[in-house]
């Protein structure tokens, strides 16, 4: 097993760590016996994300003996949303569920169409692609780097935060919006009137706090799990855009796994997944519960006629992906979604 940096010195240590990756040494971090992948993720354990990945570590130790097992390093510890990725790519983890955006990023820009503000109408919509044809292209396409995606998962819809309620486009004009590094959710805060500052998750409560940000956008259950209400007065219910994740790991990897493990390991994600998905809606229900209850926050719902507004306003950001990706993609993402 590959030793681990500290946290101060993972930035140093990648960079170290690509020189031997150049190399192109084979992949010999694990062992057919006595194997620990090491899982990477930046939200916290009791999130719907940190629950499917910990139903997946049981999964995994109960049907081996423990022979494999399975180290979760939740938020942030190990690595942050901006060197996960390469951190996966360069052998110092093994398996990374990051959120789709941060696909777009490294080459995959067809994953930001899962960013584009009223996409969806439901979550059912969002899996008619990622459990899909749509989907399954999509994961296919992680081979040009050779990653692995294993599968998607949900954690909802998305509503912005701030000091204030955001029910109008002229809301937003002025603030300073934390964003996830995705070309398209940055064009939707500039949409709206508002500057994108682009900030790792595990970094955004200290920023609100402080006032390097005035708010930002994340399903329920983040925003309670984070304790945003602490340092954020107004939630408001703007379900404008999906949060889902996909489970990736290295090719390197996974292809030195016995076929056996492989088909183990695939056969546990995907009932994690399933029981992800299952959750995903509950928690941000009972997060949107607790946030009443307590008065924590105080929470907004747009008119049907604001919500058109919202829809307006960003539709430019449409037009501008379709523009940097395939047509081919866009069509078959109508195609699939109902009325397509």
């Amino acid at each position: 097993m590959h030793a681990t940096p500290p946290p101060l010195r993972r930035r140093q240590w990648l960079r170290g760590a690509a020189w031997g990756a150049a190399a192109t040494l084979p992949w010999t971090g694990h062992a057919a016996t006595g194997t620990t992948i090491r899982l990477s993720h930046v939200v916290a354990p009791d999130t719907p994300k940190g629950m499917t990945l910990e139903r997946f570590r049981t999964l995994v130790e109960e049907r081996t003996g423990q022979r494999i097992r399975v180290q979760i390093y939740p938020q942030g510890q190990l690595y942050g949303d901006q060197d996960e990725m390469q951190a996966l790519q360069l052998g110092a983890i093994d398996m990374v569920a990051p959120s789709l955006s941060k696909f777009g990023p490294i080459g995959f820009p067809e994953f930001e169409l899962f960013d584009l503000p009223f996409l969806f109408d439901s979550v059912a919509d969002v899996r008619r692609l990622t459990q899909g044809p749509v989907g399954q292209r999509l994961l296919d396409r992680l081979g040009r780097q050779r990653l692995l995606g294993l599968g998607f998962f949900d954690n909802g819809f998305k509503q912005m935060s701030a000091n204030r309620p955001l029910l109008e486009p002229a809301h937003f004009v002025g603030l300073r919006m934390r964003v996830q590094a995705s070309r398209v959710i940055a064009q939707q805060m500039r949409a709206l009137g508002a500057s994108p500052v682009t900030l790792p998750f595990s970094e955004t409560r200290r920023a609100l706090e402080s006032g390097v940000v005035d708010g930002t956008e994340n399903p329920v259950s983040n925003f309670w799990t984070q304790n945003m209400q602490a340092v954020q007065h107004d939630l408001s219910l703007t379900q404008h855009g999906y949060l889902g994740y996909a489970v990736v790991t290295h090719q390197r990897f996974w292809l030195n796994l016995p076929n056996a493990d492989r088909t183990l390991l695939h056969d546990a994600l995907h009932e994690a997944l399933v029981f992800g998905n299952s959750i995903a809606d509950v928690h941000n229900d009972r997060a949107l519960a607790a946030l009443h209850a307590t008065g924590a926050a105080r929470v907004h719902s747009p008119s049907a006629a604001q919500r058109q507004r919202f829809k307006t306003a960003v539709m430019p950001v449409h037009a501008d992906l379709a523009r940097r990706i395939d047509p081919a993609w866009l069509r078959a993402v109508r195609e699939a979604l109902p009325g397509g």
